[in-house]
């Protein structure tokens, strides 16, 4: 009878091994199943319907086509990266070329838009449509991918940037001078002033050489001063005056493709339409053969350089860690630079006009609320004009008289909600030329004046990613791309692998029982 009771007991044991194997199995096949699909699911550059992206559009170009990588663990609020291709140019050549940024988009969690001009030899930068808020065009149509992206990812509006080479450069610049509203920053690379390319442009479509080209800006012959400039700029989005994007300028001394002699041209456009100086506010050598000029605003941050490469033709190399730096992009997470170090109020104001709209309040009456310009986000100005709030007071003046300077680039940003006082007066004579910041809170009747002669308030901005970084430009067209992708160390097959070891790990420790043509 004690036989038999052993033998059942050694049965249950035997049992209870095969159960435990059972489990482990288990453990293992769900673990590969979740490894196999990751695989299958792996981030690549997907084209985009025109149809999808187009929504309600009407009169964007049918030759421009939208690609576009997004991540396999996209941020929560993702900021998204254009990066327009140099002439004769592709999305997915220009995909390759950058590599290196989508190497860093994977563990940083941005978005890349690859928009393509099919068949054309250049980007059209240089067109009425092209160089009018919401007039279509070229700059209209990666506008609007831009919308489309926001919209399905649910993506950051306050942090959207540009980046490209030669064409590219030159779309990057036009962008963000057309539509400042959607742009926080953008890289340069051999790039022009916006508008200089409308200079002689020669608006036809089509693959021969001198389609959507500038000879005359090309070769570095158009010059202006830097209020023609500035105003030229401007009156591509009239009455826009709130924060105007930072910008980045790489370009070789050597180069003739896209004349060197644009690089002084650019300096004189974006220190007019950010209310600086032409003089630099300082100068340096960040590796040898190049030298960088930079330009801080009134709250001390860096929103224009540059940067000169000594004996570099049409050339300029990309680098994907410099251009994630200067946006803020290179880990996850965070707000722009520029907006961390310059919150609304302590900058200086927008492009140019009137700030405040002068609501005076009558006694028992609300105040004037008149800012200047809607934000980025769509809310309050950045560096907008005085908004404030006389209720009750006797006769509470809020944000008169907000002018710019001689350049009209002040937006006079005022406090917020100066309530109840006698006369409280909120953003008032912005002076042209000044460096005072924008005033804080202008309650009970406490004075706050504007910011300086149009240098940008941004609603939230941020500092200079690569501003002493070395190396950094694009893939000079038709150069050799030296990038090299990086394997991520994370993602969803590292995941199943953690999770495949934590379930071994919990059963071996119970106890004993149980990775060319020419080109500009």
């Amino acid at each position: 009878m004690g036989r038999p009771a052993v033998i059942r007991v050694k049965n249950r044991l035997v049992a209870g091994r095969i159960s435990r194997l059972a489990i482990v199995a288990l453990a293992v096949g769900g673990a590969l199943a979740l490894v196999a699909p990751a695989s299958a699911r792996a981030a690549s550059l997907q084209k985009v319907n025109q149809t999808e992206w187009w929504a309600s559009v009407t009169g964007l170009p049918s030759y421009v086509n939208m690609y576009i990588y997004v991540p396999d663990r996209p941020a929560t609020k993702p900021p998204i990266i254009v990066a327009p291709h140099h002439c004769q140019g592709t999305g997915t050549g220009t995909y390759g070329e950058m590599s290196s940024l989508v190497s860093i988009a994977n563990s940083s969690g941005f978005i890349m838009i690859f928009p393509e001009a099919t068949g054309q030899n250049c980007w059209d930068a240089g067109s009425t449509r092209s160089l009018k808020h919401n007039g279509g065009g070229d700059t209209g149509a990666v506008v609007q991918m831009v919308k489309y992206t926001l919209a399905k990812y649910s993506g950051d509006a306050t942090r959207v940037y540009s980046v490209g080479g030669s064409s590219g450069g030159i779309m990057t610049e036009a962008l963000l001078g057309v539509y400042p509203d959607v742009f926080m920053a953008g890289v340069s690379l051999m790039g022009v002033p916006c508008g200089c390319w409308a200079q002689g442009y020669n608006d036809v479509t089509g693959t021969g050489s001198s389609a959507q080209w500038s000879g005359s800006c090309a070769g570095g012959t158009v010059t202006k001063t830097g209020q023609q400039w500035g105003d030229l700029v401007r009156s591509y989005f009239p009455g826009y005056v709130a924060h105007r994007p930072r910008l980045q300028h790489w370009h070789g001394t050597a180069d003739t493709t896209l004349n060197y002699k644009n690089l002084a041209e650019d300096i004189k456009e974006w220190t007019n339409l950010l209310g600086l100086s032409e003089t630099p506010t300082g100068t340096d050598t960040p590796k040898s053969g190049t030298t960088r000029q930079f330009w801080k605003n009134a709250c001390g941050f860096t929103v224009y350089e540059t940067f000169s490469m000594s004996g570099v033709g049409h050339a300029v190399p990309f680098d994907g860690n410099a251009v994630a730096a200067y946006f803020g992009l290179a880990t996850a997470g965070g707000q722009d630079p520029e907006a961390a170090a310059c919150p609304v109020g302590t900058g200086a104001g927008g492009a140019s006009g009137a700030g405040g709209a002068s609501g005076a309040a009558g006694a028992g009456g609300s105040g004037g609320n008149k800012d200047g310009g809607a934000g980025r986000d769509g809310s309050v100005a950045d560096g907008g004009g005085g908004q404030a709030g006389g209720s009750a007071g006797a006769s509470g003046v809020a944000g008169r008289d907000g002018t710019g300077g001689s350049a009209g680039n002040d937006s006079g940003a005022a406090g917020v909600t100066g309530s109840g006082g006698v006369a409280g007066i909120a953003g008032m004579s912005g002076n042209a030329g000044s460096s005072s910041q924008a005033g804080a809170v202008g309650s009970g009747g406490v004075t706050s004046a504007g910011g300086n002669a149009g240098g940008p308030a941004p609603g939230g901005v941020n500092g200079q990613g690569g501003s002493s970084t070395t190396g950094g430009g694009m893939p000079g067209d038709g150069s050799a791309c030296s990038c090299v992708v990086g394997s991520p160390t994370t993602g969803a097959g590292a995941d199943a692998a953690a999770f495949l070891l934590a379930a071994i790990g919990l059963l071996a420790g119970r106890p004993k029982r149980r990775q060319t043509s020419r080109q500009r």
